[in-house]
C-alpha cells in the first residue's frame, strides 16, 4: 500500500516525503483519493450558513492539501528525475488537475461566499495576511473566470484542459530532443582546442555508452558551453551549435504547432476574461502592470545595449581579422574567439578559474555566505530519503538559537531523465499545513560539471555564479515567516522573484566573496588577488552583448503574448520578424528559438521574461547600498532579510523594497554596473 506515501504526513523528521517509497503507479490513485476528499471539503464550505474568514478563506486555503502535496512531487520529479513512464503521466494528471481547479474556479456558490467575505472585509475588521490573503482569493478567482456566465465558464473550462497538456509536451518534447542528439569524436585530432577536463568530461560520457576511447558531446550545457568556448574545430562548432539552436524546430520532436496553440489558447483565454491580450492578463499582478510599461523599459535599454554590442562584435571581428585575416563571425564562433579575445586583452582565460571553484568549497561558500549576512547553519543529513544518490540534503538552523529553519536539498548533475538549466523549488513551502504552520523544503537543482576520475566537479565561474543565484531563490523560501503559504516565500510577484536571486551573484565578483570558498582544490591556496581583478575587469567584457541578449529574449516574449494570435501562421517568420530589431548577426536558416524556448512556453514566464531585466535594475541598486555600507553589514543583511526574504508576498513588492532601501530603485544603477551609461 505505497499510496500512503503520497496520502499520509511521512513519519519521517519534519515529515520528509519518502521518495524511496513512491512509485510511478501511485500518483493517479493517490490524486484521485485527494481530489474526492479535497472535494468534500469544498462541499463543507458552501453548505456554512454563515460567512467568516475562517470558514470560507482559510478553509479554503486549507481545502486541498493533498492534492497541492501530490501535484508538486510530480512535477517537481517531471522537471529533475523522471523516466519515461512518469512523463508520459503528465498527459493524465495535467488534464486532472485542471479540471479540479476549474471545479474550485468556476463554482458560483462558493465564489459568492468569497466575495461576501471580500465586500465586507472592513467590517470583519480583517487585518494582516488574513486582508492579503482575502484579497489574493477574490482576485485569483476573478482573473480565473468566477465572473463569467455559464456559457463562458465552460468555453474556459475547455480552453484551460487544452492548455495544461501543451505546456508538458513542449518541454518533454526539448528534452528529449537535447538527449537525440550526440556528437561522437573518435579521432583525437578533432580535440583541437579543449580543455583537459572537458576532453576527460567526454571520454567518460563515451565509455558509459560503452565506446570506451571516444568522445560524447551532448547539447547539456556543461559540454556545449566549453565546446562551443574552446573547441578549434570550426565545422564541429557549427555542428553542435545548429543542432542547439533547432531543437524540437522540426522533426520527430518539433513544437511549432504547440507554440502557436498555446499563444492562441492563452490570448482567447485572456480576450474573454476582458482583457486585451496574454500580455495584459499577466502584467496586472506584475509591478510592471502593462506591456506598455515593459516595452518602454526593453526599449530604454535596447539602445544603449544595442550600441554596445555592435561595439563587441566589431571587436571580436578586428580581432578574427588580425588573427586569420577574415573578419567573419557566425553566431558559432563568437564565444570561441570571444574567449581568445579576452585571454589577449586581460591575460585571463576562464579555465584558469576552475581549479579555485572545487564544487564542494562552493558549497561551502555559499553556506558560509548566507552565514555570516543572515546567521544561517547547514548541517548535513543522511537520515532523509532522496529521488537519485546526486541529491544532498540539510538541516538549517539559525546560528544563534539553534532554531530549525527548514530541509534542504541540493542536486547538481546533467543527466538523461533531468532537464536542462538550473532552477529553485520547494517540495513544502513554508505556511499553515493543517493546523500548524511548518518550516519549508526547499530545493535547487542545476546541470554542472560533474567530477571526472581524476578531477573532482571543478566549477565554471558561470556555473558559480548559477549556484549563488539558485540559493539566493533558496533563501527567499527558506527564511519565510508568513502564516499562509498562498503568499509565502517566492510567491510574489515575477519580476520581484528574482531580486533575492540575482543579488547573490554580486558577491563571486568581490575578493571578500570569493575569499570564502575560492581556493586551490590542490593546493588550497585562496585565490590571487590579481585573478579577482581579472574577473572585474573582464565583467563587463562584451556586457552590451549580453545585455542585448537578454532584451531580445524578452522582446521576443512579449511580442509573442501581444501580437494577434490569429495571424501568426508560421513560428519562424514570426520570431524572425519579432526579433528584428535586437539582432546584429542574421539569423541562420533552419534555426529557432521559440521552439525550445521553455521559460515561456513551457514554464512560467509568458509574457515574463523581462522579469530578469526588470529585477537586475533593482538588485544593482539593492548591492550599491551594500557596498556603501559593507558587505557583510549586519544592518543592511537584517534589512533585506526582515523586510524582502521573509515576507512573501504579505505586502506590495515597492513597499517593501522601500521599506529596505528608504527609497524607491534608482534606474541608472544597472546601466552604471554595465558600464552602459
Amino acid at each position: 500500500m505505497s499510496l500512503k506515501a503520497l496520502l499520509t504526513a511521512s513519519t519521517l523528521k519534519d515529515q520528509a516525503i519518502p521518495f524511496n517509497e513512491i512509485s510511478v503507479d501511485d500518483y493517479i490513485p493517490a490524486l484521485s483519493e485527494a481530489i474526492d476528499e479535497a472535494k468534500k471539503n469544498v462541499a463543507a464550505i458552501k453548505d456554512q450558513t454563515e460567512v467568516t474568514f475562517e470558514n470560507t478563506i482559510l478553509a479554503l486555503e486549507q481545502a486541498s492539501e493533498k492534492v497541492d502535496r501530490i501535484s508538486n512531487i510530480y512535477f517537481n520529479l517531471f522537471s529533475a528525475e523522471a523516466s519515461t513512464e512518469h512523463q508520459a503521466l503528465a498527459q493524465q494528471i495535467s488534464p486532472i488537475l485542471s479540471a479540479f481547479s476549474s471545479d474550485i474556479s468556476l463554482d458560483e456558490k462558493l465564489f459568492q461566499k468569497i466575495k461576501f467575505v471580500y465586500d465586507h472585509r472592513s467590517d470583519l475588521n480583517l487585518q494582516g495576511e488574513d486582508l492579503k490573503l482575502t484579497e489574493k482569493m477574490y482576485k485569483d478567482f476573478s482573473r480565473n473566470g468566477a465572473l463569467l456566465d455559464a456559457t463562458k465558464k465552460e468555453e474556459l473550462r475547455k480552453l484551460d484542459q487544452e492548455l495544461s497538456v501543451l505546456s508538458p509536451q513542449f518541454s518533454e518534447n526539448v528534452l528529449k530532443a537535447t538527449n537525440a542528439f550526440e556528437l561522437w569524436i573518435a579521432d583525437e585530432a578533432q580535440l583541437a582546442g579543449l580543455p583537459e577536463g572537458v576532453r576527460e568530461a567526454a571520454a567518460m560520457a563515451a565509455e558509459a555508452k560503452g565506446k570506451k576511447g571516444q568522445w560524447l558531446f551532448t547539447l547539456q550545457a556543461p559540454s556545449l558551453i566549453p565546446f562551443l568556448t574552446y573547441s578549434s574545430v570550426r565545422e564541429l562548432r557549427e555542428k553542435i551549435w545548429r543542432a542547439n539552436s533547432s531543437k524540437a524546430f522540426g522533426g520527430e520532436f518539433d513544437n511549432q504547432e504547440i507554440v502557436k496553440k498555446i499563444v492562441t489558447l492563452k490570448a482567447k483565454r485572456a480576450e474573454m476574461l476582458g482583457y486585451k491580450n496574454h500580455a495584459e492578463y499577466v502584467l496586472e499582478e506584475r509591478m510592471a502592470k502593462d506591456s506598455q510599461t515593459v516595452f518602454n523599459f526593453l526599449k530604454r535599454l535596447l539602445e544603449p545595449s544595442k550600441i554596445a554590442a555592435a561595439r563587441d562584435l566589431k571587436e571580436v571581428q578586428d580581432f578574427r581579422q588580425k588573427l586569420e585575416g577574415t573578419s567573419e563571425i557566425k553566431p558559432w564562433d563568437f564565444a570561441y574567439y570571444s574567449e581568445k579575445l579576452k585571454e589577449e586583452k586581460y591575460a585571463f582565460n576562464e579555465e584558469e578559474l576552475r581549479p579555485y571553484f572545487k564544487l564542494e568549497n562552493v558549497i561551502e561558500g555559499v553556506f558560509e555566505h548566507s552565514r555570516k549576512l543572515f546567521g544561517l547553519t547547514f548541517k548535513p543529513t543522511s537520515s532523509v530519503p532522496v529521488y537519485h544518490s546526486d541529491v544532498k540534503t540539510f538541516e538549517v538552523y539559525n546560528e544563534k538559537d539553534n532554531a530549525y529553519i527548514g530541509l534542504f536539498y541540493m542536486d547538481f548533475f546533467p543527466r538523461e531523465t533531468k532537464k536542462g538549466g538550473a532552477w529553485m523549488t520547494n517540495y513544502r513551502e513554508q505556511g499553515l499545513w493543517g493546523s500548524d504552520v511548518k518550516r519549508p523544503h526547499v530545493s535547487i537543482v542545476c546541470n554542472f560539471t560533474k567530477p571526472t576520475t581524476t578531477k573532482p566537479s571543478l566549477l565554471s565561474y558561470d556555473e558559480v555564479r548559477t549556484l549563488f543565484h539558485e540559493f539566493g531563490h533558496a533563501l527567499h523560501g527558506l527564511l519565510s515567516q508568513c502564516k499562509y503559504r498562498s503568499i509565502s516565500g517566492t510567491n510574489v510577484y515575477w519580476d520581484f522573484v528574482e531580486l533575492p536571486s540575482q543579488i547573490m551573484e554580486n558577491w563571486t565578483e568581490e575578493k571578500e566573496g570569493l575569499d570564502l570558498f575560492a581556493k586551490h582544490y590542490e593546493t588550497g591556496a585562496p585565490i590571487p588577488a590579481e585573478l579577482v581583478a581579472k574577473i572585474k575587469k573582464a565583467s563587463l567584457f562584451q556586457s552590451g552583448w549580453m545585455s542585448l541578449r537578454q532584451v531580445s529574449f524578452a522582446w521576443l516574449d512579449m511580442t509573442w503574448y501581444t501580437s494577434d494570435a490569429s495571424k501568426i501562421t508560421d513560428v519562424d517568420a514570426f520570431e524572425t520578424a519579432a526579433t528584428d530589431i535586437t539582432r546584429l548577426l542574421p539569423k541562420e536558416p533552419g534555426t529557432n528559438q521559440s521552439c525550445s524556448f521553455g521559460h515561456i512556453f513551457g514554464g512560467g514566464y509568458s509574457a515574463g521574461y523581462y522579469s530578469y531585466k526588470w529585477a537586475e535594475v533593482l538588485d544593482a541598486d539593492a548591492f550599491e547600498y551594500f557596498k556603501e555600507k559593507g558587505l557583510y553589514n549586519q544592518e543592511v543583511a537584517a534589512k533585506f532579510k526582515n523586510s524582502i526574504l521573509s515576507r512573501g508576498g504579505t505586502a506590495h513588492p515597492m513597499d517593501l523594497y522601500k521599506e529596505f532601501r528608504g527609497r524607491e530603485p534608482d534606474p541608472n544603477s544597472l546601466l552604471r554596473r554595465s558600464g552602459l551609461l
